[in-house]
């Protein structure tokens, strides 16, 4: 079969390349799966380069989602027939065929197309569980950076789903319009000198009781200075810069939590019937049109490197996907 590997780490966009792999076999409790699209997230690029928190062994397969059809079943699955549209994944799926635990595999109803499911998990699982995570309430307000982000577009429209005020900030002037095409409001850009001022005429004066931060350093300063009292700062992401500018004065002072959050540990541990409930409502949001997951370009494993490449573009909106 055809697989999209690198035998070393650097750029994606250098070293992917697709070369002829076997077919993997199902072991007990796994299931074989046909790729049929898969989105390049930033970690499957980070990993590539070797700077994510995990790290494979070379030469690498690479991706780690994807919408496949079950090929077979391994021994002892009851949960998953074969032909049936699943999504989700394992290490390596940007390959014709991959091996997966079927016990973490997400059954994509009919009315459900291709090109949402073959996103539906790791981007829009992390931004509910982020949600769930924060035990927010209707009414309550939340501030977040890279609004603009894959992760930021769906939690605002979960929020917005959710009876939670949402504002998002973007860098630049240009990314309010974007997002508001998209019917997404409350965005405010940093690079006006009275942010802050339109933060707080938005909020009405109301305490902002969590954020969201995905850039790294003086962003990360920013979004803690609107927080109110008590309030959580949760890190996501370091877009920018691997170090945090936070102002002590707000931390000892303003008695702000900030904490960490990675989204393929927290779905290790989340107990399986919140799970559940939590990808139901994901799918009842994308059923509905609250949860929009658009899609930007779609290209083959031979265009790998133009995908990366397409992926790592300013101001993308929807994701890329691979096909075989």
């Amino acid at each position: 079969m055809r697989a999209v590997v690198h035998e070393t780490f650097a750029e994606p966009a250098d070293v992917l390349e697709v070369q002829e792999r076997p077919v993997p076999t199902p072991g007990a409790g796994e299931v074989l799966v046909r790729t049929v699209l898969s989105p390049i997230h930033n970690h499957d690029l980070w990993t590539v380069r070797g700077t994510y928190g995990f790290k494979p062994e070379l030469p690498a397969a690479s991706g780690t989602e994807a919408l496949g059809v079950v090929e077979a079943l391994g021994e002892g699955v009851t949960n998953l027939t074969v032909g049936q549209r699943v999504a989700g994944g394992a290490f390596g799926v940007w390959a014709e065929y991959y091996t997966a635990n079927a016990a973490g595999l997400v059954p994509v109803p009919d009315a459900m197309s291709d090109e949402a499911a073959a996103q539906l998990v790791s981007m829009p699982f992390s931004a509910i569980s982020l949600l769930h995570s924060l035990d927010l309430h209707e009414g309550d307000w939340l501030i977040q950076n890279a609004a603009n982000g894959a992760v930021g577009r769906m939690v605002a429209q979960l929020g917005a789903a959710r009876g939670i005020n949402v504002i998002g900030l973007v860098r630049r002037a240009a990314g309010v319009e974007e997002l508001r095409e998209q019917g997404i409001e409350r965005i405010v850009a940093t690079d006006a000198d009275d942010w802050k001022d339109q933060v707080a005429a938005i909020t009405g004066g109301a305490p902002i009781v969590a954020g969201v931060e995905s850039v790294g350093g003086k962003a990360a300063g920013d979004i803690a200075s609107v927080l109110g009292e008590n309030a959580t700062l949760v890190v996501f992401g370091a877009m920018a810069s691997p170090t945090l500018e936070i102002p002590s004065g707000k931390v000892i002072f303003g008695q702000l939590t900030v904490k960490g959050f990675w989204g393929s540990v927290v779905s290790k541990t989340m107990p399986a019937e919140t799970k559940g409930q939590l990808f139901g409502e994901l799918i009842t949001r994308v059923l509905d049109g609250s949860l929009t997951l658009p899609v930007a370009e779609t290209f083959a494993f031979e265009q790998v490197r133009d995908a990366v490449r397409a992926s790592d573009t300013a101001g993308r909106v929807g994701k890329v996907l691979l096909r075989p």
